[in-house]
């Protein structure tokens, strides 16, 4: 079963990022615009978790922290607070009124992302999955290590980002541009070419042991893994 997430959010870009980033690593989650809204949904389901914005109109997030926390049943509910505070204070009372961590806007999604694992392996470590299965593939995030048809597949570092960075989005076509920003960072300069070369050495790893082509080559678009 999938963690469950509640993200209460009221800034429509920041909540349906943080949704599609979410449940691309495999989580399930629900949106609330509202202070509201966000106790209507703990009540009908309680979450495994709650990205709680501060400043949330009607109920603020962190009157929200402290009903939550102040019930027997909620208690170890992991929740980390969004804001844009920055002062000392303000963090140190979030803190204070029971939550785990604290993300100050704006902020990095993968760190997010990370600081959401942290605390679920802290809290709930059976609900921490670093799993990911496309297909006949299976890439182990706590290890780096892959297999596929179960048969093991060694990969360098670059060509292990690059899988894992489809695996996220199986089907899905990335130009050189995309996945040069997503894999080696827009603050690297790479050729485009150079994705080429590592398409090419992670497709024929892949292929070591047998089994069809699982790149796609995408003429004048880029490349996709296939899905299952």
């Amino acid at each position: 079963m999938k963690p469950f997430i509640i993200i209460a959010e009221d800034e429509p870009a920041v909540s349906e990022l943080l949704r599609y980033n979410l449940e691309a690593q495999g989580y399930e989650t629900a949106i609330a615009r509202d202070g509201d809204e966000a106790l209507l949904l703990i009540e009908e389901r309680t979450p495994d978790l709650i990205l709680l914005d501060w400043m949330l109109p009607r109920v603020s997030g962190i009157e929200i922290c402290r009903r939550v926390r102040s019930r027997t049943d909620l208690a170890n509910l992991p929740i980390i607070m969004l804001t844009a505070k920055t002062e000392e204070a303000d963090r140190v009372r979030g803190l204070e009124m029971g939550a785990d961590d604290y993300v100050t806007k704006p902020f990095s999604t993968n760190e997010l992302i990370a600081r959401v694992k942290a605390v679920l392996r802290r809290i709930r470590p059976a609900l921490v999955h670093d799993m990911i299965h496309v297909g006949d593939i299976s890439i182990d995030r706590t290890t780096h290590s892959v297999t596929r048809n179960g048969q093991h597949i060694h990969l360098g570092p670059t060509e292990f980002r690059l899988l894992e960075y489809f695996a996220q989005h199986p089907k899905r076509v990335f130009s050189r541009e995309q996945l040069l920003d997503g894999v080696w960072g827009s603050d690297v300069y790479v050729e485009a070419r150079t994705v080429d070369v590592h398409v090419g050495r992670l497709r024929k790893a892949l292929m070591s042991e047998g089994g069809d082509n699982p790149i796609r080559t995408v003429r004048s678009a880029g490349y996709s893994l296939r899905g299952s």
